[in-house]
C-alpha cells in the first residue's frame, strides 16, 4: 500500500512529465509560427475551405451561388501584443497538441485505484472524450468560427464605419469558441454518468425532448454571433448529440 507522501511523488512526476511534453509541443510550434499563424488565421479569410464546401454543394445540387469576397484589417494595438500572442497561442496549442499523452498520464495515475471492470470501461470512455473533444474544436474551426467571423468582422452599422479587428479579440473568440464546442460535445459522456447514477433516464429525456431543443437553442444562442445561420448550424448538432445522448443513456440503463 502506497503512502499519502508516495502518491504525491507519483503525482510531482506526473506533472513533470506533462509539462516538459506540452512545453516540448509549445516550443516546436512556437518556432513554425508562419506555418502556425497561417492555419489559425485562414478562417479569416474569403477563400476559407468552407466556402468552397458550400460552393461545390450548391453547384451539385444545381444552384449557382458564390460567396462575396471580403476583408477585414487585422491590427496589434500594443507594442508586445503580437509577441505575448505567439507565446500564448503557442502554450493553447502545445496543450492541444499534448492533451493524448496528458490523458494517458491521468489514466496510468487513477487506474491503480479502479477495479478491473472499471479499469476496462475507462479506456474506452477516456477515448470517447477525446474523440467528441476533438470533433468540437474541429467544428468550431471549420464551421462556427469562420462564419461567426465573416458575420462579425463585416458587419457595418454605416459605411462610414470601418472594422478593424485586434489581434487579441480574434485569438480570444478563437479559443473560447473552440474550448466551449469542445465541451459541449461531452454531452453524451454527461448524460451517461447521469444515467449511472440514476439521475435521468431514457424516457424523462424522451418526454422532455421539446423542451432540450429550446434549452439547446438559447445555448447556441448565447455562445454563438446573432444571426441565424450561425444558430442553426450550432443547434443542429447540438440537438443531433441530445438524441445519440438518449441512445447512450437507452443502453446504460
Amino acid at each position: 500500500m502506497m503512502t499519502f507522501g508516495g502518491h504525491l511523488e507519483v503525482l510531482r512526476r506526473m506533472l513533470f512529465r506533462v509539462l516538459i511534453v506540452t512545453a516540448a509541443f509549445a516550443c516546436a510550434i512556437f518556432c513554425f509560427k508562419d506555418t502556425t499563424f497561417d492555419l489559425l488565421l485562414a478562417p479569416s479569410k474569403s477563400n476559407f475551405c468552407l466556402y468552397h464546401w458550400i460552393e461545390h454543394f450548391f453547384a451539385w445540387v444545381g444552384y449557382d451561388f458564390h460567396f462575396t469576397q471580403f476583408e477585414v484589417d487585422m491590427i496589434a494595438t500594443d507594442l508586445s501584443s503580437q509577441f505575448m500572442t505567439h507565446i500564448s497561442t503557442s502554450l493553447y496549442l502545445g496543450l492541444l497538441c499534448a492533451s493524448p499523452y496528458i490523458l494517458f498520464e491521468l489514466f496510468r495515475f487513477i487506474s491503480p485505484a479502479l477495479y478491473e471492470n472499471e479499469r476496462k470501461y475507462s479506456i474506452p470512455v477516456l477515448l470517447i472524450i477525446y474523440t467528441l473533444f476533438i470533433v468540437g474544436v474541429l467544428m468550431s474551426y471549420f464551421i462556427l468560427f469562420p462564419i461567426s467571423f465573416r458575420f462579425l468582422g463585416t458587419y457595418s452599422v454605416s459605411e462610414q464605419v470601418h472594422s478593424t479587428i485586434t489581434l487579441d479579440s480574434y485569438i480570444s473568440t478563437f479559443v473560447t469558441l473552440t474550448l466551449v464546442m469542445g465541451v459541449v460535445f461531452q454531452l453524451p459522456i454527461i448524460a451517461y454518468f447521469l444515467a449511472k447514477l440514476n439521475i435521468i433516464d431514457s424516457e424523462i429525456m424522451v418526454k422532455y425532448r421539446q423542451y432540450a431543443l429550446i434549452i439547446i437553442m438559447i445555448v447556441a444562442a448565447i455562445i454563438t454571433p446573432p444571426d441565424l445561420m450561425t444558430l442553426i448550424l450550432v443547434t443542429v448538432p447540438l440537438y443531433l448529440l441530445y438524441e445519440a445522448s438518449i441512445i447512450v443513456v437507452r443502453h446504460t440503463s
